[in-house]
């Protein structure tokens, strides 16, 4: 890709840091933009810059917003009771998408991980504390993260600071998705399954 011309180039170069994106993806977003009228890509080109410009992180529950405190934090309908803590601001659309809770939300910014190196000084852990401290209304918490060794450690280290408060800690079911088969199922997801199996 080095006989590319500079401005084709350094946009292959801009599109490879997306994560999942690789050079020949990269190479084919621009040849697309390429395609398309001046003014289509001055609107993209002003996308971007509102995200830096407009978007904001919710003082309260940490997740990204137009306005500070979010949508949901403002709220006076939802559940002030219940708090759902997710792994990324990500998360929280996902579980507003099922329809299905009407609580509050509180977004970590990730999963501890110290072969990557994140630990718990870089989330957002005493920001969760002091929520907990100044809305004593909370009773259940929802612990919602993916169920692997990082989502397993985070659910460890939270379950230690939770213990000085008052609250129910729940997480999401687990276990065999609809369509599966039981001889591709690995033992973790079994074992979830087996577990938390209801009557029919």
């Amino acid at each position: 890709m080095n006989n590319l011309p500079g401005p084709i180039h350094n946009l292959v170069s801009w599109f490879d840091r997306l994560p999942g994106i690789g050079p020949k993806t990269s190479l084919r977003f621009v040849y697309f933009l390429l395609l398309r009228p001046k003014h289509e890509l001055e609107q993209f080109a002003q996308a971007l810059l509102d995200l830096k410009n407009k978007i904001t992180v919710c003082s309260k529950c940490q997740t990204y917003t137009l306005k500070d405190p979010c949508e949901v934090c403002s709220d006076k309908k939802r559940d002030t009771s219940l708090l759902c803590i997710v792994a990324e601001p990500r998360d929280v659309q996902s579980i507003e998408n099922t329809g299905e809770y009407n609580g509050k939300y509180f977004v970590l910014g990730g999963l501890i991980n110290p072969i990557e190196g994140i630990t718990p000084e870089e989330l957002n852990f005493k920001e969760l504390e002091k929520r907990l401290k100044e809305n004593p209304e909370i009773k259940e918490i929802i612990l919602a993260f993916n169920p692997d060794i990082q989502g397993e450690t985070t659910t460890l280290h939270l379950s230690k600071i939770l213990k000085q408060f008052p609250v129910k800690i729940t997480r999401l079911a687990r276990g065999l998705p609809v369509g599966s088969e039981l001889e591709y199922a690995d033992e973790i997801t079994l074992s979830d399954a087996i577990k938390g199996r209801r009557e029919v």
